[in-house]
């Protein structure tokens, strides 16, 4: 009996160590489950925190205008000041409604072995006399009206060639930014979302002048009236929006529709307006119709993680004031596409490789005219004459179609410093009234100087000192029909005081 007791305590006592190992192997493996809990539940609400934070960030952003920069142009130098970084503008007021000031100097100095001026460079802010340009001085307002709207406004300086100071409202307009189901409203004066280049203020181009073939279909100060624009963000894979513009369809804002006593994009022979046509035909708006619409898709994804593609097509219809008689109407049609290479070791924005093209056709409707306006039969002085009859001209109704394009290629190739070529052409049909000889004051017209072929290419030099201001040196060669060869060197200087609109990708 004593022996079966030993037996029994000894067997309970060589126990003792093995329970205690597994209930310090089950406090241990609880222990490590607890902080693999707490760890999880930690980073949840972290998670959770940053999540929410961003939603905020977002929602703030989409009440607000984006930040402030200049674009293809690297961020401000290491050794500037935060108060002068775009980051921190110039700003009145705060919250959901402020407003940032800034101001955009741009000037030019060069000269050319043309004489003509008007006819050689056709946009309206490009360099227009040998020795100083001041292509602008525009100055920015851009903010927050409030929670609902976001407003923009830019008011430009300039001097013309001849030496006339003049001041102009390029743009101003409110614009939704919380309207349901991806839509955006705008209203008031703006620049018609047509392509790329129409879009873009002058501080924001690639080169030193505009574009032949915008500068001559869409008018020299570009496509821009007062009216609405309603935008529709697709809810698809990668970026595609569809807009609509509705704007008034007159002034030289309009060229190629309801505008009056200017040549289309410049060149026209003393006393002959575009297509031999005195522009008197303007009925104003008696309905719809009368005004100018401007429809445009684009779309946009990435082709790698280096390379992004933007393709756009844009039209814009609406009435124009050729002739005497009929409804005349004007049609314009572009295609644009937008390649860029960034690799992504790339610091400051570079290196970078970008490809723009656009190329535009116009088809527009000329009215019916005779030139014996005081229908006293007779040849008076000023009046075209058809040969064929000796008396003043009477021409018919036709639509005569124009077209052209431009490509041009941007090498960020270091830092700071961007090498550029761009290639224009413009060009268009012969048409009827072009084929009859006609002559003023006993000089022969033939082909219409603001519809002749003409081709131009441009390299150019810009550098950055830093992300307030460039210094852009450029060639143009040019080619017109008829007149002959010219070339032109630019130099070009900006600066950026406060704030600036961010543009478009």
């Amino acid at each position: 009996m004593k022996m079966k007791t030993l037996s029994v305590l000894f067997a309970g006592f060589c126990a003792l160590p093995l329970s205690a190992q597994e209930t310090n192997s089950l406090a241990q493996f609880q222990q490590r489950l607890d902080a693999m809990q707490a760890n999880f539940e930690r980073t949840l609400a972290a998670q959770r925190a940053e999540i929410d934070a961003l939603k905020q960030e977002l929602a703030a952003q989409r009440a607000a205008p984006p930040r402030p920069l200049l674009a293809e142009t690297p961020p401000v130098a290491s050794g500037a000041s935060v108060l002068s970084a775009p980051a921190a503008p110039l700003r009145i007021g705060k919250g959901a409604s402020y407003m940032d000031i800034g101001l955009v100097g741009t000037f030019a100095a060069g000269g050319s072995t043309a004489n003509d001026f008007e006819s050689l460079q056709l946009g309206g802010h490009d360099p227009n006399q040998r020795g100083f340009t001041m292509q602008g001085v525009e100055l920015n307002l851009q903010g927050a009206v409030d929670s609902y709207f976001r407003g923009n406004a830019n008011i430009l300086f300039s001097v013309d060639g001849g030496g006339e100071s003049f001041m102009e409202l390029e743009e101003a307009w409110l614009e939704t930014v919380t309207l349901p189901g991806n839509f955006t409203l705008r209203a008031g004066q703006f620049l018609s979302d047509f392509g790329r280049i129409n879009t873009q203020h002058p501080h924001s181009w690639g080169f030193v002048d505009a574009p032949l073939v915008s500068a001559r279909l869409l008018g020299p100060d570009g496509l821009r009236n007062p009216g609405a624009r309603l935008a529709w963000l697709a809810p698809t894979p990668f970026f595609t929006e569809l807009s609509f513009g509705i704007q008034n369809s007159h002034g030289e804002t309009a060229a190629s529709f309801r505008s009056e006593g200017h040549s289309h994009g410049g060149g026209a022979k003393e006393g002959v307006p575009f297509g031999f046509r005195h522009p008197d035909n303007d009925r104003g708006v008696r309905g719809f119709g009368d005004l100018l619409f401007t429809p445009r898709l684009a779309t946009s994804f990435d082709l790698t993680d280096t390379q992004t593609l933007l393709l756009g097509v844009s039209a814009a219809f609406g009435p124009n004031s050729s002739g005497g008689s009929g409804d005349n109407r004007t049609q314009i049609y572009g295609v644009d596409a937008y390649w860029k290479w960034k690799p992504a070791n790339a610091h400051g924005g570079f290196p970078f490789v970008s490809l723009q093209t656009e190329a535009m056709l116009r088809r527009y409707q000329l009215g019916a005219f005779d030139w014996d306006e005081n229908a006293d039969g007779r040849v008076d002085a000023g009046e075209v004459v058809d040969p064929g009859t000796g008396l003043p001209a009477v021409l018919a109704r036709e639509t005569v179609t124009d077209y052209g394009f431009y490509s041009q290629l941007l090498y960020g190739f270091r830092k700071d410093w961007v090498a550029g070529l761009r290639f224009d052409y413009v060009g268009g049909n012969t048409a009827d009234y072009e084929r009859l000889g006609l002559t003023l004051d006993g000089a022969a017209l033939g082909r219409d100087p603001v519809r002749d072929e003409r081709w131009r290419i441009s390299p150019n030099l810009t550098w950055y000192p830093s992300e307030f201001s460039k210094v852009r040196l450029q060639y143009n060669h040019d080619d017109r029909a008829r007149i002959g060869r010219d070339h032109s060197v630019w130099l070009q200087f900006e600066f950026l005081l406060g704030a600036h609109a961010a543009h478009k990708f």
